[in-house]
């Protein structure tokens, strides 16, 4: 209803896909899926219960009969239990046998995990997908000399490419982190309402192989190798920070590039897509803010302070659970993921497209350059027989008259033209043009382009080629 709060984050940010990853359809399948996969192992393990009845929990697994769990829940002020309910007036053969020995955070807790893997996954999917557009436009561009900058301060020459591989790098480095984290996933398992595993050893009369074993079953049964060795009511609180520390250095890392993109098209270099019926400004109709980057750092920055929240409920979880970190969690963890999900559409939307203004990156260079090319001009005169004091004086007092022209007066930078014309130095105007050649300047950049890239990004992009082809929508 729009006379009701809505998200932006579903309604402007995040993608239809990470949106289902934490909607109410995806969240009670998958407890109902949780209550078949534990009714499955019960049954392989001896209890009585019937293929009759698993079948009946199979075939209303999506046919999820809201209305009767929304009502009971006003009645009883608990979720799990109103869904036990719902689900048993569906299936009145198995309805003695849903949830059996299991606490409320067989499903909850469980479901969570599966959900933050999920998400996590679809989140990988899209770094590889930036990866893969950032590769190309590095070996597009890998030798295009561009000044360098340290304290943003023009430094050595560098290339368009060569910096595309420093954003990569922080995104290789997200990759490898997010993999591990995957890996090490665990469910929280069949545990009981301590971590106990008591109610579980009442049904299997005491014997613990068995009671292990059903722990090993569910695991398996919902694509996990193992659960967690012992647990309290809860799977470990640290896990939700971990994983929202992941998102937040992946934030950082897309926070970086979307900040240097924002100075770049500051200097007229590089732009991110600017739409023909774009407006900059409501204003000034000439402006081409990059409201793309700026939302991408909006979204991040979110996601940075969002990884506080899980941080705080880990440190403050009494014993074998306190129930604060419900509310703060199913906010905090959902958003953290759709932010960065929004951060991340972006990302690939701007790679795709970033607009390269090759005239302006070579006059920036080629009125810098000749402040760094001194030093070479210099050598080469002195391999002639100059004499190297006197020549250094001579650059010194150049330099300094070209630098007022460009700060004092804002002209453009004459140095080079000072040389030529400065006999002193014996060199032809060609022969100092070839020594201040920008390519010249730029060292392994376009080697390490391409080796980097061989080395480190092929292979991750080989690793999901499904990525190569993500299209993303932006909504506004």
């Amino acid at each position: 209803m729009k006379n009701l709060y809505s998200t932006p984050l579903n309604s402007r940010y995040a993608s239809k896909e990470m949106s289902f990853i934490f909607s109410d359809d995806m969240k009670f399948t998958t407890w109902r899926k949780l209550w078949v996969a534990l009714a499955e192992g019960e049954k392989e393990l001896g209890l009585n219960i019937t293929d009759e009845q698993i079948n009946e929990l199979k075939s209303n697994i999506n046919n999820i009969n809201y209305e009767d769990a929304i009502k009971r829940e006003k009645e009883v002020r608990h979720d799990v239990m109103s869904h036990v309910y719902a689900y048993g007036l569906q299936c009145p053969n198995a309805k003695g046998i849903i949830h059996l020995g299991a606490t409320s955070c067989y499903v909850g807790d469980n479901t969570d995990v599966i959900i933050m893997k999920d998400a996590l996954q679809l989140v990988r999917k899209k770094l590889v997908t930036v990866l893969h557009r950032l590769s190309k436009f590095a070996i597009k561009y890998k030798d295009m000399p561009t000044l360098g900058f340290t304290h943003f301060q023009p430094a050595q020459l560098t290339t368009v490419g060569k910096r595309a591989t420093l954003w990569m790098q922080d995104l290789v480095l997200d990759i490898e982190n997010i993999d591990f984290v995957i890996s090490t996933l665990k469910l929280r398992g069949v545990k009981g309402t301590t971590g106990t595993q008591a109610s579980f050893m009442n049904l299997f009369e005491g014997n613990e192989e068995k009671v292990k074993e059903l722990d090993n079953i569910v695991a398996k049964k919902m694509g996990f190798s193992k659960s967690y060795g012992v647990t309290g009511q809860t799977y470990p609180r640290k896990l939700d920070s971990i994983i929202l520390n992941t998102l937040s250095e992946i934030a950082q890392s897309c926070y970086k590039f979307s900040n240097d993109l924002r100075l770049l098209q500051s200097m007229k270099e590089i732009e991110e897509p600017f739409e023909k019926n774009q407006i900059g400004s409501s204003a000034m109709a000439y402006k081409r803010n990059p409201m793309r980057s700026e939302r991408m750092g909006a979204l991040a920055r979110y996601v940075i302070v969002d990884a506080l929240n899980p941080a705080i409920t880990a440190s403050t979880q009494w014993f074998e659970r306190t129930l604060d970190d419900s509310a703060n969690k199913r906010i905090s963890i959902a958003e953290g993921f759709l932010a960065l999900d929004g951060v991340l559409n972006l990302y690939i939307n701007i790679a795709e497209n970033m607009v390269v203004y090759d005239k302006v990156i070579k006059a920036h260079v080629l009125n810098e350059l000749p402040f760094m090319a001194t030093e070479n001009i210099m050598m080469e005169a002195v391999k002639r027989g100059k004499d190297r004091q006197e020549l250094h004086e001579k650059i010194r007092i150049h330099s300094m008259a070209a630098a007022n022209r460009v700060k004092g007066e804002g002209l453009d930078n004459d140095l080079i033209k000072r040389i030529i014309e400065d006999q002193s130095f014996g060199l032809t105007e060609d022969e100092i043009l070839n020594i201040i050649d920008p390519n010249k300047f730029v060292g392994r950049a376009p080697s390490q382009v391409t080796e980097f890239i061989s080395e480190y990004v092929d292979p991750i992009i080989d690793s999901d080629k499904g990525a190569v082809d993500v299209k993303t929508e932006i909504n506004v």
